[in-house]
C-alpha cells in the first residue's frame, strides 16, 4: 500500500466545549479517504480536510445500496493518553460485512495504521470530560456511475471523526423500549449480521412509531413469526432472569456486537452463567409476572450499556422502574467504561493506544 498523503486543513473549525457535545452533529477538521478499482485494488490513501466531495448522480450506492459502516470510539484516559477499544474487531467485522454484499475487503493492519495517523492529527478533538469520547465512523460506498444490478467495480473508503457526549439524552438512566410485532428489520439468511446501511433504513418507520408512543428504541422480534427476541435498533439486548444472563444467539439475523461480546466475556470471567439462546418475548413477560426477571439492558458502541426500565409489547408493559439501574447492568457499565477510560484493569487486552 502507498504511503498516506496528508493535506492540512487551512481553515480549522473551532472546537466545541465538552459540556456542549451532543451526538453525531460535529466533525473534526480532517478525514481519511482511499479509493478502490477492481484492476488496481486499494490506492491513493490520503488524509484531507473534512468536507463535501463530488459523485455522479448515477453512482451505484444511491440506487442499489452497496454501503457498509462501522462505529467505534477513541477515549482520553485518566493519564491523558488517547486509546481505542477493540479497533481490530471492528475492521474484521467490516470485512465480513463487505463480503456479504460483494464489496472489497480492506487490509485490517493498514486500516488501523490509517486510523492511528488520523487520530494523532486530530488528537486535540478528543474530549476529556466524563462520558465523552471521539466517535469513529469508518464506511465504504460503491461509486461506479452505472445503472444496473451488479457489484460496483469502484469504491471509496472513509474514516470520519465526531466528538460526542452521551448517545442517549437520558444518559445512563433507564430507557423505554417498544416491541415491534408487525414489521421486521431483517430475516435469517439476510443481511442482519452485517453492518449494512439498508438495515438501518428498514428500521426507521418502526422507530418513528415507537417515538410517537413515547419510547426511545425498538426491540425487534424474529421475522418468521414475531416470537423470539432479536435486537434493539442500536443495541444487542440482554435479560437477567433468575440470576442468569440471557441474550439472543448469533444465528445470522443479528449483528455480532463487539460490546455484546465484551459483556459476555466479562460476565463469564466474573462467574455469571451466560446463556446465548433463543428467548421468546412471551418468556420475558412470563418471567416478569413470576418475579424472576431482574434486569434488562442493551449494549452497543454508542451507548455502551443502556438499562431498560420499561418494555411495551401490544397491551402489556414490563416496568422495572425508570428511576433505578440494575446491579449487574451498572457493574457492566462501570467495568466497561472503566476499562475504556483507564480506571479498571484491562485483563483482556482490549485497549489499544494510538502512539
Amino acid at each position: 500500500m502507498e504511503k498516506i498523503k496528508f493535506l492540512r486543513n487551512e481553515n480549522p473549525s473551532p472546537k466545541p466545549k465538552d459540556e456542549e457535545l451532543g451526538f453525531g452533529n460535529i466533525f473534526t477538521d480532517h478525514m481519511f479517504v482511499m479509493d478502490y478499482d477492481v484492476d488496481k485494488g486499494w490506492y491513493d490513501p490520503r488524509i484531507i480536510p473534512y468536507g463535501p466531495f463530488e459523485m455522479e448522480p448515477s453512482s451505484m450506492v444511491f440506487h442499489y445500496g452497496q454501503a457498509i459502516f462501522e462505529g467505534l470510539k477513541a477515549y482520553r484516559n485518566d493519564k491523558g493518553e488517547i486509546v481505542t477499544f477493540r479497533p481490530m474487531d471492528n475492521f474484521h467485522r467490516m470485512n465480513r460485512s463487505a463480503k456479504r454484499i460483494c464489496m472489497p475487503e480492506i487490509d485490517v493492519d493498514f486500516a488501523w495504521e490509517a486510523l492511528k495517523t488520523l487520530l494523532n492529527i486530530e488528537k486535540d478533538w478528543v474530549p476529556s470530560a466524563k462520558g465523552t469520547s471521539l466517535y469513529i465512523r469508518p464506511f465504504m460506498i460503491a461509486t461506479d456511475p452505472f445503472l444496473g444490478v451488479r457489484p460496483s467495480n469502484t469504491y471509496k473508503f472513509f474514516i470520519i471523526l465526531c466528538p460526542v457526549g452521551s448517545y442517549y439524552p437520558e444518559g445512563i438512566n433507564p430507557v423505554k423500549i417498544y416491541v415491534e410485532d408487525k414489521y421486521s428489520r431483517v430475516a435469517r439468511g439476510g443481511t442482519g449480521e452485517a453492518k449494512v446501511a439498508g438495515n438501518y433504513a428498514a428500521s426507521l418507520l418502526s422507530a418513528e412509531k415507537a417515538k410517537d408512543k413515547g419510547y426511545s428504541q425498538v426491540l425487534w422480534l424474529d421475522a418468521a413469526d414475531h416470537t423470539f427476541v432479536e435486537e434493539v435498533g442500536a443495541m444487542n439486548m440482554f435479560f437477567k432472569i433468575d440470576g442468569k444472563i440471557v441474550t439472543a444467539p448469533l444465528d445470522g439475523s443479528i449483528l455480532p456486537g463487539i460490546t455484546r461480546d465484551s459483556v459476555i466475556k466479562l460476565a463469564k470471567h466474573m462467574g455469571y452463567t451466560v446463556e446465548e439462546r433463543r428467548i421468546s418475548i412471551e418468556e420475558v413477560f412470563e418471567a416478569y409476572e413470576k418475579g424472576t426477571l431482574e434486569e434488562m439492558f442493551g449494549t452497543g458502541t454508542a451507548a455502551v450499556v443502556s438499562p431498560v426500565g420499561l418494555l411495551g409489547w401490544k397491551d402489556k408493559i414490563i416496568d422495572l422502574g425508570l428511576d433505578r439501574i440494575g446491579e449487574f447492568t451498572k457493574l457492566m457499565y462501570d467495568t466497561l467504561t472503566g476499562i475504556q477510560y483507564g480506571t479498571h484493569k484491562d485483563i483482556f487486552g482490549w485497549v489499544k493506544k494510538i502512539n
